[in-house]
């Protein structure tokens, strides 16, 4: 482990004990899509121990221009066998659970029972209203990512801390619950935010710096400008 993750555990604010805890941690990630994947690749590089991946959707080629987890030979293969492959590529020690289906009412709270922070990777409103009340009632973090076309946002939602994804958006119950598959979007962008993302996780995971709890972090790549915005949690 000292090899493998030595440009971290040099980090004084890591460490070894830093490194243990990721190791520990279980980490649930709901959409393996163009978030998902640097999600999904940054935190099995950092040695997160334990994967979960929700996503019942398959590879198409229209995914690849933006979903840098898979292959063209894997085109049609389910999104959570072939995320799960490619993260024990990247370290055979991390265990990976899958869940070849989407996060819904029946199944949402068994599952999410079995993880330390959620990360909401999704792409409609509907999913992000139910990560919202099942972290709330099991008092678990979730971090939040969203884009649009050249524009993204990141915020950690925890309740424990009266900062939750409805108080960000207390319009979202009213709002279309309708994913916009259709809509376009630059490649790059949802690595920038899968990005963050992940790194966001690894200071939860760790206690490094401060979360963007209470806080909106958006970016907008056309002209490269971003922000912070704080709220009154």
């Amino acid at each position: 482990m000292k090899e493998r993750y030595a440009r971290q555990i040099m980090l004084p604010e890591i460490g070894m004990k830093g490194q243990e805890k990721l190791g520990c941690a279980r980490v649930l990630i709901v959409g393996v899509g163009g978030l998902g994947s640097p999600v999904a690749l940054y935190l099995s590089a950092a040695g997160v121990g334990t994967l979960g991946i929700v996503d019942n959707d398959i590879v198409s080629l229209s995914n690849l221009q933006r979903q840098i987890l898979y292959k063209e030979r894997e085109l049609g293969y389910s999104k959570s066998q072939a995320a799960s492959l490619r993260i024990n590529e990247i370290s055979s020690k991390i265990t990976v659970c899958e869940y070849n289906t989407r996060l819904n009412l029946e199944n949402a709270f068994d599952i999410i029972s079995e993880y330390d922070i959620v990360v909401d990777c999704s792409d409609n409103i509907a999913t992000r209203l139910l990560i919202d009340d099942v972290c709330a009632r099991q008092n678990k973090p979730f971090v939040y990512g969203a884009i649009d076309a050249y524009t993204g946002q990141v915020s950690v939602f925890d309740a424990q801390q009266n900062w939750r994804y409805i108080d960000l958006f207390p319009s979202a119950t009213t709002a279309s619950t309708n994913p916009n598959s259709g809509q376009g979007v630059i490649g790059t962008l949802p690595g920038i935010i899968g990005s963050i993302q992940a790194t966001e996780v690894i200071k939860l995971i760790t206690g490094l710096g401060t979360p963007l709890i209470a806080r909106l972090f958006t970016i907008d790549i056309r002209s490269m400008e971003s922000m912070i915005l704080t709220y009154n949690s």
